[in-house]
């Protein structure tokens, strides 16, 4: 509905950004491949199902020594962290489930990117804790516990507002429950995007903000499709309230001090 103009982006993007474009396009399930995972002690902090992960990895070592040849403790661990995920993104999953497991995926992804720029800025600490959280809440069975609704880090900013506004509207009309995967993904999409825009420019976030507007598009068309012209017009109606909102709040300096997002009363 609201298409905010972006300044034109070069058909040649650099290697960074290619690379960071490859991870979230391929973060969908299966789990990322090894030679995707790379080196996180930066970001990995000792919490139980990281311990549990290094343990799982310990009892396995001896069986499974050629494969775990040329990887790091800590990229085993990365890796058996989006593993753990998978079993919650499985159609048998709450569709609450399913949109928390492929967030958590999404932000470790964000954490293998900035871990693999070498980037010393606290954003991939930021993702990992975020993943690391929503894993424990799952295999806790207290998902039903977490809120949807989630500020943006001080990482990031309020960029796009037409995004932002499209995101909580299907929120809270239900959306995830026919898009749980397009949801977490463009919500993440969003947060790297408006990162990559205070650290780097445009020439870094702009294709990660139209990663996320693909996303979202995906996730309204599949919300349009399962509900009458009644429903879908209450969202629009939201949508336009969010963006009403959010407008004001957008970044335009291109600072990033996260944002507190409040659900419309």
């Amino acid at each position: 509905m609201f298409k905010a103009v972006m300044k034109t982006i070069p058909d040649k993007q650099t290697i960074s950004t290619a690379l960071s474009a490859i991870l979230l396009l391929t973060v969908a399930p299966p789990a990322l491949a090894n030679s995707d995972i790379v080196n996180t002690s930066a970001q990995i902090t000792n919490t139980t199902n990281i311990t549990d992960c290094r343990d799982d990895l310990q009892s396995h070592v001896q069986k499974q020594a050629h494969s775990y040849k040329y990887q790091s403790q800590q990229q085993r661990v990365l890796n058996c962290m989006v593993a753990q995920l998978e079993p919650y993104q499985q159609k048998d999953k709450t569709a609450l489930e399913q949109y928390l497991a492929y967030k958590a995926q999404a932000w470790l992804t964000y954490a293998i990117n900035k871990d693999s720029m070498n980037s010393r800025s606290s954003a991939g600490s930021v993702a990992v804790e975020m993943a690391e959280t929503i894993l424990q809440a799952l295999k806790n069975n207290s998902a039903q516990d977490m809120s949807i609704y989630q500020d943006i880090p001080t990482t990031s900013a309020l960029m796009r507002p037409d995004l932002w506004a499209t995101l909580s509207a299907l929120k809270d009309s239900n959306g995830i429950a026919s898009a749980p995967r397009e949801m977490a993904f463009g919500e993440v999409a969003l947060i790297w995007a408006a990162t990559n825009q205070c650290k780097r420019g445009w020439r870094e976030s702009g294709m990660h903000f139209r990663m996320a507007d693909r996303w979202l598009e995906q996730a309204r068309e599949a919300y349009i499709n399962a509900h009458d012209s009644q429903t879908t017009v209450a969202l629009e109606t939201s949508i336009i309230s969010y963006y009403q909102q959010y407008a004001p709040l957008d970044a335009v300096d291109d600072v990033c001090r996260g944002q507190d997002l409040t659900p419309n009363s």
